[in-house]
């Protein structure tokens, strides 16, 4: 692809030669003879210059001294991301339904979309246009699927399940598993019925071996443009709000709603009846207790607190060693002074 259409696709400025023909994207330190990059920062314009990358992106103006074709633009990330959905448009199988797949009776798959072998689609069960149902997935009775959604091998989606358009869902994800709810009767565990559903809306993407179970009554919702990673567990009737994130390993108990735009970051724990407020960020490891109501802030530990208080508790936690040591030395001076004291008495 010619740098000058490159310049026209991403809207930017252009130095160098327009002809130079570009093999390729790829990131600074990795990138080769024929590759465009991006710097975020003039800072780095050393690094830069030092790489094989045939053209840089660069932020609203060309960077002096840098012996390399620039690309001037308003964001270099996204344009970069841009460009690697362009180099590196995934291939969509051909529309169709293989004869290996099997389809109940009463299923609705759109002549638009991919079935591969050995998928199942279950009874009432709706595909809609452009969606891409690859090999070993699940697809329940009744359960709904929107348009342009990619669901990839080995994914089970329940009865009962709605999903939105454009979603992705990654290998081995279970989506509709029973919720885990029980009342000890006499002794021994009594199932609690699992009949509600769950609702995923457009644009979310669910990585892989993720878990997200049915709602005991009503349902279970992950909200538009939300994004879930690997190996996350979201339990019953939790309400995931629009654009936010919960990174790997982290777990949602059930019956907790987190707002708008809140993340959730890798091995952090909610409990259950939870509510976070839209914005808020949940750090690494953090546990946040049940029934807890968390406003819109920053938050951190075990159990979970404002930043700046778990920030201050930490530089505490790392001088407990000379802290002990000092209060035993005050102790050893108090009891010598109390002896002192009842001599002379």
């Amino acid at each position: 692809m010619k740098l000058s259409e490159i310049a026209s696709l991403l809207g930017g400025r252009l130095q160098g030669d327009p002809g130079m023909e570009i093999t390729g994207v790829s990131g600074i330190e990795d990138a080769g003879p024929g590759d465009i990059t991006y710097l975020l920062k003039p800072s780095l314009a050393g690094k830069a210059e030092g790489s094989s990358a045939a053209c840089i992106i660069v932020k609203d103006a060309f960077l002096p001294g840098l012996n390399k074709s620039q690309l001037a633009v308003d964001d270099p990330q996204l344009a970069f991301v841009r460009l690697l959905e362009h180099f590196h448009a995934a291939s969509r199988p051909a529309a169709g339904v293989s004869g290996l797949a099997f389809i109940s009776e009463g299923a609705e798959i759109d002549s638009q979309a991919a079935v591969l072998p050995f998928a199942f689609i279950g009874e009432g069960a709706r595909i809609g246009a452009g969606s891409v149902i690859y090999p070993g997935v699940f697809v329940g009775a009744g359960s709904k699927i929107g348009r342009d959604c990619t669901l990839y091998p080995n994914v089970t989606v329940r009865e009962g399940v709605t999903i939105g358009d454009r979603v992705r869902i990654h290998a081995g994800s279970v989506i509709g598993a029973d919720g885990f709810g029980y009342i000890m009767r006499e002794g021994r565990h009594i199932k609690i019925p699992q009949v509600g559903g769950v609702v995923i809306e457009d644009d979310v993407e669910i990585g892989a071996c993720t878990t997200i179970d049915r709602a005991t009554t009503g349902n279970t919702l992950i909200g538009k443009g939300a994004k879930i990673d690997n190996l996350v567990q979201i339990a019953h009737n939790v309400k995931i709000g629009v654009g936010s994130i919960v990174v790997a390993q982290a777990g949602v108990a059930g019956s907790s709603t987190l707002g708008n735009y809140v993340i959730v970051a890798g091995q952090a724990g909610i409990a259950d009846h939870v509510r976070i407020e839209d914005g808020s960020v949940v750090g690494a490891n953090s546990g946040v207790m049940p029934g807890t109501s968390l406003s819109k802030g920053a938050y951190a530990g075990s159990p979970v607190m404002p930043h700046r208080q778990w920030l201050k508790a930490m530089s505490l936690t790392a001088r407990l060693p000379e802290m002990n040591k000092a209060l035993q030395d005050l102790e050893k001076r108090l009891s010598g002074l109390e002896r002192r004291l009842l001599r002379e008495e």
